[in-house]
């Protein structure tokens, strides 16, 4: 699993940050992105799904958002 530091990042910034990280790795590979802004954890999940990845975790941990992508075929 890859991490993303993508606290004090407002949107758009963290699913541009998943989305370049995507870019460096290949398909089954996974990403936690740890965020602070709220609206992420709606904004990356709703980007992976129409890019071809998929959420498998989405969950709040001490004012932080963490976001685990599965990348998909579509981006390879």
């Amino acid at each position: 699993m890859h991490t993303l530091d993508a606290r004090r990042l407002l949107c758009p910034m963290p699913v541009i940050r998943v989305q370049q990280m995507i870019e460096t790795l290949k398909a089954g590979d996974q990403i936690e992105a740890i965020c602070t802004d709220p609206g992420a954890m709606h904004d990356i999940p709703a980007w992976a799904k129409v890019h071809g990845h998929k959420t498998i975790e989405i969950r709040e941990e001490d004012y932080e958002y963490i976001i685990v992508i599965e990348i998909g075929e579509g981006d390879e």
